[in-house]
């Protein structure tokens, strides 16, 4: 079986959407799929330095670059070249799996796809939920007229990660059939030194507790809410630190380190910048708390990512794995208002056993739902059965 996942990018600030397509075709390839990427070298506003036009091994996986059309159009990537080379090899594959909505890739491999009879899959991303299809609402509206609606209802199966994730397509008006698999995260190594490393490595005085943003700082996660929050807890004399690890455009940037300084928090907070690999594991491992309280995030890698190294979690109910770790108890679902936030953070403060016990249910959650192997297993008989023309398995899909 050789299948071809197609997104717009894997640029490494993007963070989990790079993070899930490079760690899934990992894990398809380790089950004896032959599985590869296609997608272009954008970079943000620059390119990423890869071979174009050829196969290469990037992460531990076979990936095609392809030149991105400059300057970039945002989120929509056009690319000739991609477009060329999809016209000259996708009927080298048994079946597309595209990632995006609203992008150029993903856009023309459908089209492309439905020409050649190609059964093709689509994962939304979230990129329907309410919020979501509110920003850039009228660009969407016309695109979704257009091309979107059509891509969507001919479409063989839509991965969703989450049951709020299918009902947001039932909600959107698509009848294809959907397959509910969460993503995946890969366990770190334990590393007893971490708090002390972190604590060090930060200038962090050791008795304090250390409260931890990973993710793009962009408004849709809401780092501005939790700077808001803990500015209540100051007040109240508490001793934390806030680390916010994450790059996001500029003007954004410069805004929540204003709010900081303007709230008085500046020598309290650090900006740790992008990071990955050891830098990102000390974080995760070293910290006390993790805080998203996103807008929308139709699976949240960094929760889970966090939950996989022991953190208490708190999150919004647009995280929409948020019933998931309610009800494993791996954390705590508020409301995303300043007081509320400000109280769940001050009682994870005030109680070293329960962040403990959080803790601890969250690495359960972890191991037992969201397996890399696990879900590639499943993902691959969703495959075999498109392939096949045979139903979609029966625990997975919802029609």
């Amino acid at each position: 079986m050789r299948v071809l996942h197609v997104i717009p990018s894997v640029s490494p600030p993007l963070g989990g959407p790079t993070q899930v397509v490079l760690n899934l075709v990992q894990a398809l390839r380790e089950c004896g799929i032959d599985a590869e990427i296609v997608t272009t070298n954008d970079n943000g506003a620059t390119f990423l330095d890869v071979p174009l036009n050829k196969r290469i091994e990037y992460e531990q996986v076979p990936v095609w670059f392809l030149p991105r059309f400059s300057p970039p159009l945002k989120e929509f990537i056009f690319s000739t070249a991609l477009t060329q080379w999809l016209w000259k090899h996708i009927q080298d594959y048994d079946l597309i799996h595209t990632h995006y909505l609203f992008s150029y890739a993903s856009t023309c491999a459908a089209v492309i796809a439905r020409w050649y009879q190609i059964p093709y899959t689509v994962r939304t991303m979230g990129q329907l939920s309410p919020w979501a299809l509110e920003q850039s609402r009228f660009k969407k509206q016309l695109y979704t007229f257009l091309i979107e609606r059509r891509n969507l209802n001919r479409a063989a199966a839509i991965h969703c990660t989450s049951a709020s994730e299918a009902q947001d397509v039932r909600n959107f008006g698509i009848q294809t059939p959907t397959v509910t698999l969460p993503l995946g995260v890969n366990l770190l190594p334990d590393c007893p030194e971490a708090k002390q490393n972190l604590h060090h490595r930060y200038r962090i005085p050791n008795h304090k507790q250390i409260v931890l943003f990973l993710s793009r700082l962009h408004y849709k996660k809401r780092p501005d809410l939790l700077i808001q929050a803990l500015s209540k807890l100051t007040v109240q004399n508490y001793d934390f630190h806030l680390i916010l690890a994450g790059s996001g455009e500029a003007d954004y940037v410069n805004h929540l380190k204003k709010l900081v300084a303007s709230l008085g928090l500046a020598k309290y907070t650090s900006f740790a910048g992008f990071v990955t690999g050891e830098d990102k594991n000390l974080l995760l491992q070293g910290s006390d708390i993790f805080v998203l309280p996103s807008f929308s995030e139709n699976f949240g890698v960094a929760v889970a990512e966090a939950m996989a190294a022991g953190l208490p979690v708190i999150v919004t109910p647009g995280v929409q794995i948020s019933p998931e770790i309610a009800v494993a108890k791996a954390g705590l679902v508020v409301e995303g208002d300043v007081e509320t936030l400000a109280d769940a953070i001050a009682t994870l403060l005030n109680s070293p056993h329960l962040r403990h016990e959080l803790g601890e249910n969250g690495k359960r959650l972890v191991s037992h739902r969201y397996s890399w192997k696990v879900i590639a297993q499943n993902l691959i008989s969703v495959y075999t059965a498109i392939i096949e023309g045979k139903p979609l398995p029966d625990h997975l899909s919802n029609y």
